[in-house]
């Protein structure tokens, strides 16, 4: 059997699970559009994949404890009877499903919200109210209400938020708790909100129920938890009656990202294997995990006894069925790129996912077989070209791929040279592993004219982008991204005029030299400035970059902070590191000559003369339409899709969206 640590049932007593794979919360907003039969078809359809459990995004236990206004909870017997749609459709499709309670404290985006003292989040605008006695056994009350009725709505279990800096995160540490009576002070009164909370949900359901807590294994915060108060509170869970420990990684307050496609896969699993041989109840790992491949190395190593893969879920519903039928190739792969999902989260979106368009939208966007098989000519096999071609193979098109390189993938063969991007090289790879599996054919290394799609009765034209013009005097010295990311030589002194996401792109291929710190876990802790939390409270050290490879000036026209229109949730990880690399960022930048003595510039009215051997032209795109406008003088309609119909970024997420829906309509 392929994965046979990953696929082996676990015995929790009352039930077993029939693998070893979680799907971790996620809290996609779906719960709060209202449409319960589109929450339901999304939980199913991962039933149906063969995930052994899965966990809701979080559900608040009370109004002062939502996320934010309006988030969803069990607040009614309306919302018991809507949540059984839910779990009725889960076990239906042969799945389990716990409900995640998620009392958000400080982090509420609430002027009700509340926490152990008056400490404001620097992520929130609204100072928390600190609780009373009376407050605290309101919000333990809330909870284990919560929680029973998570049971009359029929949910397997629940899982009771306790990390990534939530409500009762917060008790356990100095960093918030500053109170002096028997819930703040000594360690053994910091945790007794959360065993307290643990003790009575198990009273409140039973012994037939599943009570998973998720436990902060490293804060990275100042005055943090350290590692022997980790285990004191495991330990504590443990006898409170916990049926799993899940473990979470880090405060949403943290300087240091932890779940973002430049983390290394994995990078915190050693710390799930210290705490395992500490409890006797299974112990979950998490983050960053991707693979059937690594997450079996994981079990197989003994540093879990399950796995949460929260992400990979939205990206491939059928990653476990995959994985168990000798398909892990064809498995779409998180590439952990943020964009689509927490992106979308954190702006009030539905979440959804760059990779699979359909997440979140599965009672809407179907890829049903078309009434009429057409042949279907696609050129340009990039992001774009390749979705609409796999989409229209999948509905009974026969597809034609073409392009003029010898190689599938487009300009994601770029991003993935691209240090903190080598999850793009599996995303490639499952584009080209999809399409043969489809029975696509492909037609690659030659130019395509328009006496070469005359015949097919449909046309999709998504040949990209090419660089833009900046015409500053001077650029014929300069290189573009385009030359850099394929290999020229660039001197020691660069200067990168363009800072979107493809400058700063470019800005951290030519300072890491060639080296990847993704690559390198302890090489990684080091440059953020993870330790461990064994030695220091918190796990919180100084950080301690390699040296750059070079010294490199990032810049752009906009009189802004360069990187603001980077994602919401991946940005700032950008923007420190090349910080740590001595990037020199300035905004509000003229171009007035290109010289062999450097880039002369101006701002705020002031020349000035950079002293660069190199200047590397990011300075945007426009779209290459020459085949677009060709078919429409020879009077042939096609379809124009991704760059080449709107050039923003090298909008994958865009992209592929936009090609999904195009060839689910053909």
């Amino acid at each position: 059997m392929p994965y046979p640590n990953l696929l082996a049932p676990l015995d929790l007593g009352h039930i077993t699970l029939k693998n070893r794979v979680l799907m971790g919360s996620m809290h996609t907003g779906l719960e709060e559009t209202g449409d319960w039969n589109r929450v339901a078809e999304f939980y199913a359809s991962r039933a149906r994949g063969g995930v052994g459990l899965m966990v809701t995004g979080g559900m608040a236990p009370n109004r002062e404890g939502g996320v934010f206004p309006g988030a969803a909870g069990l607040f009614s017997d309306a919302d018991i009877q809507n949540q059984r749609l839910v779990t009725d459709r889960v076990h239906q499709a042969g799945g389990r499903i716990a409900m995640q309670i998620l009392h958000a404290g400080r982090y509420a985006y609430s002027k009700d919200c509340v926490s152990a003292s008056a400490v404001k989040s620097p992520i929130s605008p609204f100072p928390p109210t600190a609780l009373d006695e009376a407050g605290i056994e309101k919000q333990i009350t809330d909870i284990v209400t919560a929680a029973t009725r998570a049971k009359l709505a029929g949910y397997d279990g629940v899982e009771v938020m306790g990390s990534e800096g939530y409500f009762l995160n917060q008790f356990l540490v100095t960093h918030v708790n500053r109170r002096t009576d028997r819930w703040g002070g000594s360690y053994e009164n910091r945790m007794r909100l959360p065993v307290e909370v643990v003790r009575r949900v198990r009273a409140a359901v039973g012994t037939d129920f599943i009570v998973i807590y998720r436990i902060s294994l490293i804060d990275l915060i100042p005055n943090g938890s350290n590692w022997d108060e980790v285990v004191l509170l495991a330990k504590a869970i443990e006898a409170a009656g916990a049926s799993l420990l899940n473990t979470g990684i880090g405060w949403h307050e943290a300087r240091v990202p932890t779940i973002a496609t430049s983390v290394p896969r994995a990078a915190f699993a050693h710390l799930t294997a210290r705490l395992r041989p500490e409890v006797s109840i299974p112990v979950i790992t998490s983050n960053r995990i991707n693979t059937p491949e690594l997450a079996e190395a994981l079990l197989a190593d003994r540093a879990a006894d399950m796995v949460s893969m929260a992400r990979p879920f939205l990206a491939d519903p059928d990653f476990v069925a995959k994985a168990a039928s000798g398909h892990a190739a064809e498995i779409a792969p998180c590439i952990a790129c943020n964009q689509a999902c927490l992106d979308h989260t954190f702006s009030g979106k539905l979440t959804s996912c760059l990779v699979n368009p359909r997440a979140c939208h599965e009672t809407l966007l179907n890829f049903d077989q078309a009434a009429v098989r057409k042949s279907l000519a696609v050129v340009g096999a990039g992001p774009a070209g390749m979705m609409a071609a796999l989409v229209a193979a999948k509905r009974g098109h026969r597809v034609v791929l073409f392009d003029k390189t010898d190689q599938l993938g487009g300009q994601l063969n770029l991003a993935k040279l691209v240090p903190g991007k080598e999850e793009f090289h599996g995303l490639v790879d499952w584009f080209a592993a999809s399409v043969t599996a489809a029975g696509i054919e492909t037609r690659l290394g030659g130019t395509v004219g328009v006496e070469d799609l005359r015949d097919f009765d449909e046309v999709i034209v998504a040949t990209g982008v090419i660089p833009r013009d900046p015409g500053i005097p001077g650029q014929e010295q300069a290189l573009s991204y385009l030359e850099v990311l394929r290999g020229a030589p660039v001197g020691q002194q660069v200067a990168v005029i363009g800072a979107g996401g493809i400058g700063f792109d470019v800005a951290e291929y030519l300072v890491a030299g060639g080296h990847s710190v993704t690559a390198d876990p302890a090489a990684w802790r080091r440059e953020w400035g993870v330790g461990d939390p064994a030695q220091v409270a918190g796990g919180l050290v100084e950080p301690a970059p390699v040296a750059p490879a070079r010294q490199v000036w990032l810049l752009q026209r906009k009189p802004e902070k360069p990187g603001r229109g980077l994602g919401k949730t991946t940005g700032w990880i950008h923007r420190a590191a090349l910080q740590m690399k001595g990037v020199k960022m300035l905004g509000g930048v003229s171009y007035l000559e290109i010289s062999a003595e450097g880039l002369r510039i101006s701002r705020d009215g002031v020349e000035e003369t950079l002293p660069v051997d190199t200047v590397v032209l990011c300075a945007g795109q426009v779209p290459a339409r020459g085949l677009a406008d060709q078919l429409a003088t020879a009077g042939i309609a096609a379809h124009v899709i991704g760059g080449a119909d709107v050039a923003a970024e090298l909008d994958a997420k865009r992209a592929i969206d936009q090609a999904a829906r195009l060839a689910a309509r053909l």
